[in-house]
């Protein structure tokens, strides 16, 4: 998969089919509408081109928007390559982008920028200087240009049941179980293992401290997770600690994790956490000794859940 970080960057060798969105979270409504692209750019010999924006709408245009990203711009490229998708385009999402007509975006980005063939795009799609232009205005300029709008009806989303609003609200109440159907996926957690305080270690927990970098990533609430991970081409499962560890007075958010059956320096290394389920909320307890008790409850109960993820 070819990857451009601006629309300019790209020069189309070929005519293209073409999806355009933001695809937060990549849940399986995205995911049909990404493999039907590919099914049908290869049948047709057409480039299969993928055009999404960074950072997302929303942030740019409601400065007080919190909202928080279910996948990574990194995490995003690798599911899009798994999926077939030849060239992706992150194009850069500015205020001045966001101003441009519906007629300049489709005559100097889809057609002379893509040599787009064939768009395809959801029944409620709108684009354009404040969403002005809807699928009847592409399906109009689409005869002026000469490229085909193959829309999806409302019913082939509908039947999915699925938004990334609803994806993030089950990350929040943490069914994951819910969520990685959403995703047809585990959700995941991304970024770079750093030194920690090392008590889980002094009493034999020792933990990979992982450190997320963007700071748009949503992340779970506080508790104890199932995980799974791949070192070197190996699996683990483990148990994931979010939180400010109350039980020591601690105040920073942490993501601790502990690896079953590893033994190993990972300092450094760069990890994907998948989380499978919520084990239980966060908990201060009176002492170290009780939070041990309460540790080797956990990792009896996340072992007796493992067989359901081999």
């Amino acid at each position: 998969m070819q990857v451009f970080e601006n629309i300019l960057e790209y020069k189309p060798s070929k005519e293209s089919i073409v999806t355009i969105g933001t695809f937060d979270g990549v849940h399986i409504g995205h995911r049909k509408i990404i493999t039907d692209m590919v099914a049908k750019g290869k049948k047709e010999n057409l480039l299969t081109i993928l055009l999404t924006f960074f950072p997302h709408p929303r942030m740019v245009l409601q400065k007080d928007s919190n909202i928080k990203m279910i996948d990574t711009i990194n995490e995003k490229k690798n599911i899009f390559k798994k999926l077939g998708v030849e060239v992706l385009i992150i194009q850069p999402f500015t205020k001045d982008f966001s101003r441009m007509s519906a007629i300049k975006f489709t005559r100097d980005i889809l057609v002379n920028g893509l040599k787009v063939s064939k768009l395809m795009i959801g029944y409620d799609h709108r684009f354009g200087r404040n969403r002005e232009a809807t699928v009847q205005t592409l399906k109009g300029f689409g005869l002026d240009y000469n490229f085909k709008v193959d829309e999806i009806p409302a019913q082939d989303i509908e039947s999915i049941s699925v938004s990334s609003t609803k994806v993030r609200n089950a990350i929040r109440s943490g069914d994951f179980k819910l969520v990685n159907k959403f995703l047809d996926r585990p959700f995941n957690l991304s970024g770079k293992i750093i030194k920690g305080d090392e008590l889980g270690r002094k009493i034999g927990y020792p933990t990979a401290n992982l450190k997320i970098f963007e700071k748009y990533k949503l992340k779970p609430q506080n508790g104890v997770y199932l995980i799974r991970t791949k070192i070197k081409k190996q699996t683990y499962f483990g148990m994931m600690n979010i939180g400010i560890r109350p039980t020591i007075s601690a105040k920073n958010n942490q993501i601790e994790t502990h690896l079953f059956n590893f033994n190993g320096n990972l300092y450094d290394h760069e990890m994907t956490l998948e989380i499978l389920e919520k084990i239980r909320v966060e908990k201060k307890f009176e002492s170290i000794e009780k939070l041990k008790i309460q540790l080797d409850i956990d990792k009896r109960h996340c072992k007796k859940l493992i067989p359901e993820y081999l």
